[in-house]
């Protein structure tokens, strides 16, 4: 678990650079076309693309751009076929990757990013070689600088409020849900003003893999940063977990 909740922290991280660019922009809106094109315009309704406006509002996407993504989606404005896709491998380590993409041309995007694994140490595996690993749920992390109930009282509220899985770590506490209490966790926190730093559905590894060499850790991360850079390439999720103190030398 401290595994993916570091590398959330530098992708979180990445996403405000990113947004100085737009290139957030971009995959934010990609999701919604994805999300309305297989469940529908209505919010209500349509549960990934409600997520998908939320996250859209919460980094400044214009109004107008979620308008035309939805309406691309439901095929009412012209645009590229956009295919998800999901492809899977293994980086430095051992560590399983699970890469969500959404792309107009898998011909294309697939040899580009098999080209990233063997550049990076890794290689790209067959469909469902690591998928078995992870398992969507709500993911939130707290800060524990920050204004908090105690321990008790904030493992109540998320224990009341859906949580099937609450974990102290070093400098925060992970709060994990199904899906489909996310909504209902994320109002919680918010009807009571507790600040999260993390809240999303993602996919989680069930295990890790422990990795201690400065190295070897390193070519992970490098591996992770890389796929995030590819423009087709939406989420990655990976099952690695590093010592605090070398994560932290890592990114200064």
């Amino acid at each position: 678990m401290a595994g993916h909740s570091k590398w959330a922290n530098v992708k979180h991280r990445k996403a405000r650079a990113d947004a100085q660019k737009g290139k957030i922009f971009t995959k934010i809106a990609r999701e919604i076309t994805v999300a309305a094109k297989e469940g529908g315009g209505d919010l209500d309704a349509n549960f990934r693309l409600r997520l998908a406006v939320q996250k859209a509002r919460e980094a400044n996407l214009p109004n107008d751009n979620i308008t035309r993504a939805i309406q691309r989606g439901l095929g009412e404005l012209e645009g590229a076929e956009l295919e998800q896709v999901t492809y899977e491998g293994y980086g430095p380590g051992g560590i399983a990757v699970l890469i969500d993409i959404m792309t107009d041309n898998r011909n294309r995007t697939a040899p580009e990013i098999r080209h990233i694994f063997s550049r990076r140490g890794g290689n790209m595996g067959e469909s469902g070689c690591v998928a078995w690993m992870f398992k969507r749920k709500g993911y939130f992390t707290l800060e524990k600088q920050k204004s908090l109930p105690s321990e008790d009282d904030l493992m109540t509220i998320a224990l009341e409020n859906g949580a099937d899985d609450f974990q102290e770590e070093d400098n925060s506490y992970v709060i994990i849900t199904p899906p489909e209490e996310f909504e209902n966790m994320r109002d919680a926190f918010r009807e009571r003003e507790i600040e999260f730093s993390t809240a999303e559905v993602t996919m989680v590894p069930e295990n890790t893999i422990f990795l201690d060499d400065a190295e070897e850790a390193a070519k992970v991360l490098g591996l992770l940063e890389a796929l995030e850079e590819h423009d087709d390439v939406q989420n990655v999720y990976a099952n690695f977990d590093i010592p605090d103190e070398l994560m932290q030398s890592l990114e200064n």
